[in-house]
């Protein structure tokens, strides 16, 4: 093992403590000249394991001499929350300065001024704590070499969370640029939870041609198990919905007797429903605050101060506050909903006694009732051990070419260079050379079918054989655009006293930004709520939304896209468990185990392996509910190629609605007389051969397909949400996007963009890849019950019926016969 230098033994002596083995074990690596992932449960020092190589380097190292060069980086802190960003640079400042080391520490996000930006690139901190976004800027800038000519250490903090995404991609891709400009350059990776480590070993280093080499491992075992219950309520529990409000009372009480609470939710709107819900009970006035992305910088700071310094009793969030952020005065987390992962829990009860030795206490608040199910999974789950962080994607084709373009914007580059370059990034290893020349084109001239319009040439081969921007302006849009989080085109919200033409001139406090589509939807005077307050739309000016305070009863509520987190592969599967065996019924509240039973009584309970697909009429309709446990967009993507099935076999189908836990269609047609007669069979319906010509041809033509598509050309680069001095709304970026699709689907289909769109579209908004493993999974094991009327297992999908928007003649009978207590009567009697 390393010797300590003495600042740091003394350091720890004065504190009574002594280096874990595992801090040492990874100092001892990374002097050897190791990359390392760090493996190990929260509270067991990860961050100081995480630094210490850092800060024992620049020790030795001092600091420069007068008159000398100022030094670039030495460490780069790459984090994927930039709230976490700041919370380390505040936890790493005090034993930094207790220790008495000359070390500079700072923060680069989305948040830090562009004098701060700037003032670093002429004096580079040691130690810089920033984000993906950041580092793909910063590498894409003139000055990068000289930058990060003196960078040693990369540290990855929740690697986990980092990789699975297009921003893992595109910082994988960082990290390979990064590796180019200094060979010698060590990985840290520190994660709590992960699933399958050497994909994580792999993605830290890089994958020369042939080889596959792995960063070194520590894991770290132990810890104390967490204290993990489910809330058990005097209130029933409710068939559907999501936001738990049967449960305000018992969580209040919690909150009232522990010091500090963090109540997770898994969505904005969760987030700003619960937290009204919880002030409108609040009698003791206790101080509760609220935190998500949409809320103004500002606001979130002063929220992330108060915890630090133990001010509030509660803190309502979202995912912004679940990844590694040290609140040492949390000693409970409250989980409203079910947590959706397994992995994702254990993340966001780590947030409270953040300590090895101290256990995390939570408590699980499920919304509905196959939701107390998946939060059985998840405890179950977290007691055991498991995980269900997602796989590793292949590197997106969009991706690549931002970073292509970022890296022109560097510096002019040689084709062959780059390309060896890219496939030492672990999710671009298997790129073939034809597809990356294609991306380099459609860089260079939008591709075959956009290459006559002068705008999409954004890079040029030069004599010399490099290829380099076509105009400097190209630089400046490529900074104002790059990233790969793509959230719908949001205004400013600022708060106003009174509606006057002196005070809208004023503006106001600025709250926050709330997505466009859903302002598209109030008229003046409507109430909404928003940053914990109920507020009164005033108008819009230019990009600003104006309003003033309010009281109303029923205020609306901001809806956010993509908020939902997918139910992950191995709950699904952990819940179908739970619900086939009686057995395991036990744990569940009596409510919960006496609709199961009913359920048995009047339909069937289905095991593990089969498929129940129930039919019963309903009003002058009939329905089909099949209860395949595969998650919302799963769901989404088999209902809609069942109707067009049904629709070939003169079934009549109207419409269908999904939820994560089942799937209902419904029409014209007896669906279940057509089964029994054998004029439809559910071999057939739910072969595997849907996923060939069925899919291709609803996919050509679906709205989602267009969708993904925008996403992928603002992320690529043909369309820029951003330019010098003004800004496309969305419905702008809408209607471009749209145009060039539909440009491109009749002449070339084969366009690198369209390929980036269908990988995109069968793996995240379609989830194809589900949709194929239930289909084999179910094959001959689909079991058909026909019910006089519904079942108590079906009464959740048929209420969510009515809460859907449901297009066609169908809507307003539907709505009448979904009363909650007409159905649950039918389905209990």
């Amino acid at each position: 093992m390393p010797a300590l230098p003495a600042p740091f033994r003394d350091w720890f002596a004065r504190k009574g403590w002594a280096p874990r083995p595992h801090q040492m074990d990874l100092l001892a690596r990374a002097e050897a000249g190791a990359s390392v992932l760090l493996i190990a449960p929260t509270g067991a020092g990860k961050t100081l394991a995480g630094f210490l190589p850092a800060l024992v380097d620049l020790t030795r190292r001092g600091r420069p001499k007068p008159g000398t060069r100022p030094r670039g980086i030495h460490t780069l802190y790459i984090s994927p929350l930039k709230a976490l960003a700041t919370d380390i640079e505040r936890n790493l400042s005090a034993p930094v300065a207790e220790i008495g080391i000359k070390v500079t520490l700072e923060t680069r996000t989305g948040d830090t001024s562009q004098g701060k930006r700037q003032r670093q690139k002429l004096k580079p901190p040691d130690i810089l704590l920033t984000t993906p976004e950041q580092l793909a800027l910063l590498i894409a800038a003139k000055d990068a070499r000289a930058f990060f000519s003196d960078l040693r250490y990369v540290v990855f903090d929740e690697l986990h969370s980092l990789v699975t995404s297009k921003r893992g991609q595109l910082l994988a891709l960082g990290l390979a640029r990064l590796r180019q400009l200094q060979p010698d350059l060590q990985t840290i990776g520190l994660s709590a939870t992960v699933s399958e480590p050497d994909d994580l070993r792999e993605w830290l280093v890089g994958q020369a041609p042939g080889t596959a080499p792995l960063a070194e491992l520590i894991t770290v075992s132990g810890g104390a198990k967490p204290d993990i219950t489910i809330l058990t309520s005097k209130e029933r529990v409710p068939w559907q919905g999501h936001t738990a409000r049967y449960a305000m009372p018992e969580v209040y009480e919690a909150i009232q007797a522990h010091k500090m609470t963090l109540l997770f939710v898994n969505t904005r709107n969760q987030a700003e429903r619960l937290f009204q819900e919880l002030w409108q009970i609040n009698e003791e006035t206790l101080p509760i605050a609220l935190h998500h992305g949409s809320l103004d910088v500002q606001q979130r700071r002063k929220v992330e101060a108060a915890m630090a310094a133990g001010s509030l009793r509660a803190v309502v969030a979202t995912s912004t506050l679940d990844l590694g952020i040290d609140w040492g005065d949390v000693d409970l987390v409250v989980h409203i909903g079910a947590p959706k992962g397994a992995s994702r829990l254990a993340q966001r009860i780590g947030r409270s006694n953040h300590r090895m030795d101290e256990p995390s206490k939570a408590i699980l608040v499920p919304a509905n009732r196959f939701e107390v199910m998946e939060c059985q999974a998840a405890l179950d789950a977290n007691y055991l051990g498991d995980q269900d962080t997602p796989p590793l994607r292949d590197g997106g084709l969009d991706v690549l070419a931002q970073h292509v373009l970022g890296m022109a914007c560097a510096e002019p580059f040689r084709a062959d260079d780059l390309y060896a370059e890219v496939i030492s990034a672990a999710p671009y290893r298997d790129l073939d050379r034809e597809t990356f020349d294609r991306v380099i084109d459609f860089v260079a001239t939008g591709g075959y079918s956009l290459r006559v319009y002068e705008r999409y040439a954004k890079i040029v081969l030069t004599e010399d054989g490099t290829w380099r921007i076509s105009h400097p302006r190209i630089a400046q849009q490529y900074r104002m655009n790059a990233g790969t989080i793509i959230e719908a085109e949001s205004l400013t919200v600022r708060l106003i006293r009174r509606k006057t033409p002196a005070a809208m001139a004023r503006g106001g406090s600025v709250l926050g930004k709330i997505e466009e589509g859903f302002l598209e939807m109030l008229g003046p005077g409507d109430t909404f709520l928003f940053a914990g307050l109920v507020l009164r739309f005033e108008g819009i000016v230019e990009n600003t939304c104006l309003v003033t305070k309010a009281v109303s009863e029923d205020p609306k509520v901001p809806s956010y896209a993509g908020a939902k987190f997918p139910l992950t592969t191995y709950l699904a599967a952990q819940v179908r468990d739970i619900l086939a065996d009686p057995m395991r019924w036990g744990s569940l509240p009596e409510q919960v185990r006496d609709w199961l039973k009913i359920q048995k009584r009047k339909s069937i309970i289905p095991r593990a392996d089969q498929l129940l697909i129930e039919t019963f009429p309903a009003g002058k309709r009939f329905f089909m509910v099949a209860y395949c446990f595969e998650g919302r967009a799963a769901h989404q993507t088999l209902g809609m190629l069942l109707t067009r099935r049904l629709e070939r076999a003169r079934a009549k189908p109207l419409g269908f609605v999904a939820t994560d836990y089942a799937l209902s269609i419904w029409g014209l047609g007896d669906l279940g007389a057509m089964i029994k007669d054998g004029s439809l069979s559910l071999d057939g319906l739910f072969d595997e051969d849907m996923l060939g010509d069925d899919l291709d041809a609803w996919m050509a033509d679906s709205y989602l397909l267009k969708r993904t598509f925008r996403q992928c050309a603002v992320i690529a680069g043909l369309i820029d949400r951003r330019h010098p001095g003004q800004e496309k709304t969305g419905r702008q970026v809408t209607v471009s996007a749209d145009l060039v699709y539909d440009v491109l689907r009749a002449h070339e289909p084969d366009h690198i963009l369209l390929r980036a769109t269908w990988a995109d579209a069968a793996s995240g908004l379609l989830d194809v890849q589900r949709v194929s493993d239930l289909l084999a999974r179910i094959k001959h094991h689909i079991v058909h019950r026909d019910l006089p009327e519904i079942s108590p297992l079906a009464v959740p999908i048929m209420l969510e019926i009515g809460r859907e928007s449901v297009v066609g003649e169908a809507r307003d009978e539907l709505l009448s016969i979904a009363a909650e207590a007409q159905l649950i009567e039918q389905a209990l009697s």
